[in-house]
């Protein structure tokens, strides 16, 4: 039986069909969409977390979402070391949640980016990049007002130490000015990634690139192994 992905849908969630799309259509997985309120993953053996808007980013983005009911199952599945993957505003939720270290800020231009970005794979040897080459270079999409990774300094150098920075953006092409250019760390485990940058928008040629298509490649077979 193939892996079971959950797609998790918060009021506001504008990339969970993209996410859907690329891990059942493209990379023929079964997936499915679950909602913020529910309170069971059982039977799942990965969480995908999209971007968007959820509730409207008020507040802060990923503040309010951190306490909707399904994040209490997906802490759970990230501590049994369960693969969990946060793109853009899944991303700003899980360092919301704890579950990764660091925050978004507001991009240094105030402005919202949308471009095909440079990107660097940084780690290949986590269950999210194995099919990449070593610092690999990738054009994948963002788009986001409120990327700018920022930790503090002793946190920097943990994550340096424990290999946890699996994507930069490429020398000189850092979109929203995240300390180091980090595009997307892992948690120490190495079981669940955040990154801005939206591989599921690029699976297919016809949208420009299928840089992404790696990455997902690289979660199946993790499952599989």
């Amino acid at each position: 039986m193939s892996p079971r992905f959950a797609v998790i849908v918060f009021p506001g969630s504008n990339c969970d069909k993209d996410l859907l799309w690329g891990i059942k259509n493209i990379a023929g997985m079964n997936a499915e969409f679950v909602r913020h309120d529910a309170t069971d993953l059982s039977g799942f053996d990965a969480v995908l977390i999209p971007g968007g808007f959820s509730y409207g980013d008020y507040l802060r983005c990923g503040a309010i979402a951190r306490f909707s009911p399904v994040m209490n199952e997906v802490r759970r599945f990230a501590d049994e070391g369960k693969p969990v993957f946060g793109t853009c505003n899944g991303f700003q939720i899980l360092c919301e949640a704890g579950l990764l270290p660091g925050a978004l800020l507001r991009n240094t231009s105030l402005r919202f980016v949308c471009e095909t970005a440079q990107i660097e794979v940084a780690n290949n040897a986590t269950r999210f990049t194995s099919k990449y080459d070593p610092d690999q270079l990738l054009r994948l999409p963002v788009a986001h007002a409120e990327g700018r990774y920022t930790v503090t300094a002793e946190e920097l150098e943990q994550l340096k130490a424990n290999n946890q920075i699996a994507f930069r953006y490429a020398k000189g092409h850092n979109p929203n000015g995240s300390v180091d250019d980090i595009a997307g760390v892992t948690n120490k485990a190495g079981n669940v990634l955040g990154m801005m940058p939206h591989p599921e928008r690029a699976v297919e040629t016809l949208l420009g690139s299928d840089d992404g298509l790696p990455f997902f490649a690289s979660l199946i077979d993790s499952l599989a192994a």
